[in-house]
């Protein structure tokens, strides 16, 4: 599969081109705003395609699909746009700024027939795959699902993350993570409670607190930030057993992973040799259009996670509870 690229971001420098490069698939062009940043990239990687502007790469590269990793409030209106030129869609995360966005881009792609994939890479790790196989074959009922991700958000204060124009926050960034690996061992909330504090007047949270809430009465705990140290872990609570994860999303490259565990009364320990979670990602994409399949971070997973965040969002700004389906009428 040959690969466009909206941008030259950090993420796309730092883990997309290395996993395609890795792969047996290729990036032939990429776009930014700038023809001279999309120069400096092209020549780094070997692409040999370069445009300034992300339009003209849409009419004009010889690609099967476009990966595009550009700020949250950017990827409804150029996945849209990558539809309308026929060319499949590996979009990073969160798809939209809301559930109604999310709706109406799913919607767009399928109306046009081209596949449309969310970045979560983790999910695609053997590890978190290891981790829900055990929950499901091995635990009882699941109590509780505890998950964080904060790291400390430094250098210039005109940083995309902390803009509200571009829907940036420490939700958006990374709390969706947590949101999203409680769905996976929990299935959809029905309420949610939120706290959330911008320390840097910036206009989006930089810290923020929430708790899941379950019709079976199970619970989440979700956390993000912009303020501490980094940590990144999940763990689950089960009526016979537990499992946790640390270096849980952003995993180190290059290093063995851990999953420890506990069933039954009987602890153990399981070791993950060093795999690109990125490229997995990119093989499963590129699997999924081939062969017409439908993507483990589909559509509907993008509108469920959404729902969620929508609500924590609404909740953090009322200061209280949101029923899930209060807060947008979500049809999956």
């Amino acid at each position: 599969m040959d690969f466009g690229v909206l941008s030259t971001a950090g993420i796309a420098q730092k883990a997309f081109l290395p996993a395609v490069d890795a792969s047996d698939h290729q990036t032939v062009a990429i776009a930014s705003r700038s023809e001279g940043r999309a120069d400096a990239v092209a020549a780094e990687y070997g692409i040999e395609h370069v445009y300034e502007g992300y339009d003209r790469l849409l009419e004009d590269a010889p690609i099967d699909a476009v990966y595009i990793p550009l700020p949250n409030a950017l990827h409804a209106e150029w996945t849209k746009a990558a539809a309308d030129a026929g060319i499949d869609v590996l979009c990073e995360k969160p798809l939209a700024v809301d559930t109604v966005e999310a709706r109406d881009v799913v919607d767009y792609c399928e109306q046009r027939d081209v596949t449309l994939m969310e970045g979560f890479m983790y999910l695609y790790h053997p590890r978190t795959r290891r981790a829900l196989e055990i929950a499901d074959d091995h635990f009882g009922t699941i109590r509780s699902v505890t998950a964080s991700f904060k790291f400390s958000l430094t250098g210039r204060p005109d940083d995309i993350r902390l803009s509200p124009d571009l829907d940036g926050g420490s939700l958006m960034d990374v709390g969706c993570y947590p949101v999203s690996v409680a769905r996976q061992f929990l299935g959809e909330p029905a309420r949610v409670y939120a706290h959330a504090d911008d320390s840097r007047d910036s206009g989006v949270d930089t810290e923020l607190a929430a708790i899941l809430e379950y019709a079976s009465g199970a619970s989440a705990r979700i956390a993000s930030g912009f303020d501490t140290q980094k940590v990144q872990y999940y763990r689950v609570e089960a009526e016979n057993g537990w499992l946790e994860v640390r270096d849980a999303f952003d995993v180190p490259g290059g290093e063995p992973l851990e999953l420890e565990y506990e069933v039954d009364g009987r602890h153990a320990l399981e070791t993950f040799e060093p795999v690109d979670q990125y490229r997995l990602e990119v093989e499963h994409f590129a699997d999924c259009v081939e062969n017409g399949a439908t993507p483990r971070t589909d559509g509907s997973e993008a509108i469920a996670n959404m729902a969620v965040l929508d609500a924590i969002s609404q909740s953090a700004a009322s200061g209280a509870a949101v029923d899930i389906g209060a807060a947008v009428d979500v049809e999956y």
